[in-house]
């Protein structure tokens, strides 16, 4: 008897409940797809391909007249199961037509299809952030690469090699001289790898929300053909690329996962604003669906990636690993705020506490403060989400969220005080927030903490003005709410009477020449900066 893959840990009970749950849940919160594809014809669209695998089996045969004939392998390992699943289990998936039938215990169909090719025809990267457009220039030093991207306005920029978001310079796009970009989605279908680099944020109820994952594997799905390879890099939970995603990939393209074309999961590990870690230099985590489509998708990114790869044994894994990397800063950020709290009550400065600590070699350097952004703050629900489908609460997780959220709370009543004991009435105050992006010389603004913090101030009775000199003031305008101000704004708004006190978020590099004890009135010049 074979022993039973790590990955087939799910009980069948609870397979089914997460299959029906999955599906009604996430499937309703993805319906309002958010990338435009051209309608295909289902009929015609699997004539067609029936039609390319007969040619390229054809097209092969004479490709290699000098060399003897030899048996077409799947992508699957040599007993045609999923690679780290014995033969009784295959791909972790649900569709809605089959709600109740097990993914791990379904059988699997014998391949079809390998991949000969020792280099990619043309890769396709959709979405163009952070992330995709680092992966565009990295690949388009080598390889024929197309960026995608549905904003019409980003692609222009890219293609005049201007990057608004400021973590590619000109340089990186004279380094990639096969780097095209587009937001016309008929030229994806020239493509044979597809990089799916798009958003997964969260909902208000704080669930996942798979609408931009849904959008792009609909227009992936509707010009995959076989022989193709879809890889995923934005951050999910574990099963989801499984579950969710190559099921609409299948439904969409009318192909069969592993016998027409394979998928695989390789999380993005970019860190914002910080051009020591880019993408070549961070270990790339790469997975596929079966042993062969691993061993490809692991030596493209090789090919590219100088610090290296590091393969495992599954896409769940992969998808694991980068749930765990977030969450573990969560949580180790949630106890220092905690710690801040306590000490505070102590009357005791937490930034001398943190001096002192850190001369121990090993005291983990990790601060209190606001947590935003698209990763940290939200990526430990996406975990929390799949461990409640498995009957599992994750104590440390959620605990960690709550003491997160609560600091901006926690931040406002602080700086209250200290205007207060400064004999500065809190009604009608007027104070200073700088810094309005979640982190330093980031222009990113999702899921920034600063709006809350604004909240937390003017309810206390403040008058709040914010100042960032990086960011898109008119998008914080149009998206907070917030009018932000620049520095080359800041004297004329100060100079009558000044600000009764600044409270300091984040600094930019950009704004560190301000004098920001010179803002205030000379009686208070009270300015508190956040751990």
């Amino acid at each position: 008897m074979k022993k039973q893959s790590a990955v087939s840990l799910v009980t069948h009970t609870n397979t089914q409940k997460l299959e029906s749950t999955t599906t009604q849940n996430l499937s309703e919160q993805a319906k309002d797809s958010r990338i435009n594809k051209n309608d295909q014809n289902p009929q015609s669209h699997n004539s067609t391909n029936a039609s390319r695998r007969q040619n390229l089996a054809k097209a092969r045969k004479s490709q290699r007249p000098n060399k003897p004939s030899r048996r077409r392998q799947d992508f699957g390992d040599k007993n045609g199961a999923l690679q780290g699943e014995s033969r009784a289990h295959t791909r972790a998936y649900v569709t809605a037509d089959s709600p109740q039938q097990s993914p791990f215990l379904a059988q699997n169909k014998q391949s079809e299809v390998s991949l000969e090719k020792p280099t990619p025809q043309i890769i396709a990267v959709i979405g163009l952030g952070y992330v995709g457009l680092p992966l565009t220039l990295t690949f388009g030093a080598k390889y024929p690469t197309i960026g995608f991207d549905i904003n019409a306005t980003r692609v222009k920029e890219l293609q005049e090699k201007l990057d608004s978001s400021g973590e590619c310079g000109l340089q990186d796009f004279l380094q990639a001289p096969l780097a095209r970009f587009s937001s016309e989605p008929s030229e994806l279908a020239q493509a044979t790898i597809y990089l799916i680099a798009v958003p997964t944020p969260i909902t208000k109820d704080k669930l996942p929300d798979l609408s931009y994952l849904q959008s792009a594997c609909e227009l992936v799905g509707s010009m995959l053909k076989v022989g193709d390879i879809v890889v995923f890099e934005s951050t999910t939970y574990p099963t989801c690329t499984r579950n969710f995603c190559a099921p609409l990939l299948e439904s969409t393209s009318k192909l069969q996962l592993n016998r027409d074309f394979c998928v695989g999961y390789s999380p993005e590990r970019i860190n914002p604003a910080d051009k020591t870690h880019s993408l070549s230099q961070i270990v790339k985590i790469t997975s596929g669906s079966s042993k062969e489509s691993a061993e490809i998708i692991d030596k493209l990114y090789a090919s590219v990636i100088p610090a290296g790869t590091h393969c495992v044994s599954s896409i769940e894994i992969a998808e694991a690993s980068k749930a765990l990397e977030n969450a573990q800063r969560d949580i180790n950020i949630a106890f220092m705020n905690e710690a801040y709290m306590l000490f505070d009550t102590l009357g005791l400065d937490m930034a001398e506490i943190l001096q002192a600590a850190r001369t121990k070699w090993n005291f983990l350097p990790f601060y209190p403060g606001l947590v935003g952004g698209h990763c940290i703050s939200v990526d430990p629900y996406y975990l929390s989400y799949i461990a409640k489908l498995q009957g599992f609460s994750p104590k440390l997780l959620t605990k960690a969220r709550i003491v997160n959220e609560a600091m901006p709370s926690f931040i406002a009543s602080k700086f209250a005080k200290q205007l207060e004991s400064a004999g500065i009435e809190l009604q009608g105050a007027r104070v200073l927030v700088v810094g309005f992006a979640f982190k330093k010389d980031c222009r990113d603004m999702r899921n920034t903490k600063v709006p809350h913090l604004c909240y937390e101030l003017e309810s206390l009775g403040l008058e709040v003005e914010v100042l960032d000199s990086l960011i898109d003031r008119d998008r914080a305008k149009l998206e907070y709410g917030i009018s932000v101000l620049e520095s080359k704004q800041l004297l004329a708004a100060s100079d009558d009477s000044g600000y009764d006190g600044v409270l300091c978020n984040v600094l930019h590099t950009c704004d560190a020449h301000i004098d920001l004890a010179s803002l205030c009135k000379p009686c208070s010049a009270l300015v508190f900066v956040s751990p």
